[in-house]
C-alpha cells in the first residue's frame, strides 16, 4: 500500500522538527512541515492536508496517546463499510483506555452539549485519531474558521450537514497525564463551540458554498 506520513511542526521550540526531519532525510514517505508561530490544531491539520496526495487522509495526535498500530483498523472499517469518516471515541463500549474520570465527565457533558446545538450524534468528537475520504476534506476545509480548540466538531458538523456518514469506532487510548484542559482551554471550546453554531445556525455561512 502506498502511504504517506506528513508531520506538521506547530511552531514548537523543541527539537521536533529535528527529529523529525532526521527520519525524512531516511524516508521518502515522510515530508515535515513547518511554521514558526504557534497556530493551533486546526491550522497545523489544514496546513498538512494542503500538502497530501492521498484519497484518505488520516489525522493523528502525535503526543503518543494513541498508539498508530491501530491505524490499519481505522483503514479496515472505512474500506469495508459504508461510511466517508471514521472517528476513535472514548465512549464506545470496546474501546481500550485508561483516562480521568475527570476528563471522562468533560467529554460526557460535550456531547450532550454538540447533540442539542447540532443535532450531531455523536458521542466523542475530540478523540485525536479520524480518518476521513479525501472528498470530504475537499468540500469541509475551504469554510473552517477555528483554528484551536473546536476544530473537530467544525468539520463533523459540516460533514454531518453535508450528507457525508460518520462511524465511531473503538480506539485504544493511554492517557499519559500531561493535562491540557485548564479553565483557559474550557472557555476557548464553548467559545469556539457557540462560534459555529452562529456561523452554522443563524448566518448560515457553511451553506454559502453549497450554493456558490
Amino acid at each position: 500500500m502506498k502511504y504517506e506520513v506528513i508531520v506538521v511542526d506547530d511552531g514548537s521550540v523543541d527539537d521536533t522538527f529535528d527529529k523529525a526531519s532526521s527520519v525524512a532525510a531516511i524516508d521518502s514517505n515522510v515530508k515535515v512541515l513547518r511554521y514558526a508561530n504557534n497556530s493551533g490544531k486546526g491550522h497545523a491539520l489544514k496546513y498538512g492536508f494542503a500538502s497530501a496526495e492521498g484519497d484518505l487522509v488520516l489525522f493523528l495526535d502525535a503526543d503518543s496517546d494513541l498508539p498508530p498500530a491501530q491505524i490499519p483498523r481505522f483503514l479496515d472499517y472505512l474500506q469495508n463499510g459504508d461510511s466517508d469518516v471514521i472517528i476513535g471515541s472514548k465512549r464506545h463500549p470496546q474501546s481500550n483506555i485508561r483516562y480521568p474520570m475527570s476528563r471522562r465527565l468533560l467529554s460526557r457533558g460535550y456531547s450532550v452539549v454538540v447533540a442539542c446545538l447540532f443535532g450531531l450524534r455523536v458521542a466523542d468528537t475530540q478523540t485525536g485519531i479520524k480518518l476521513f475520504r479525501r472528498r470530504v476534506l475537499d468540500e469541509t476545509f475551504p469554510r473552517v474558521k477555528v483554528k484551536r480548540y473546536a476544530f473537530d466538531l467544525e468539520i463533523l458538523a459540516n460533514a454531518c450537514r453535508l450528507g457525508y456518514r460518520i462511524q465511531e469506532v473503538p480506539v485504544d487510548l493511554k492517557y499519559r497525564f500531561r493535562s491540557r484542559i485548564n479553565p483557559r482551554a474550557i472557555l476557548g471550546i464553548f467559545v469556539d463551540t457557540m462560534a459555529i453554531f452562529y456561523r452554522m445556525k443563524i448566518l448560515h455561512y457553511y451553506d454559502e458554498e453549497a450554493t456558490g
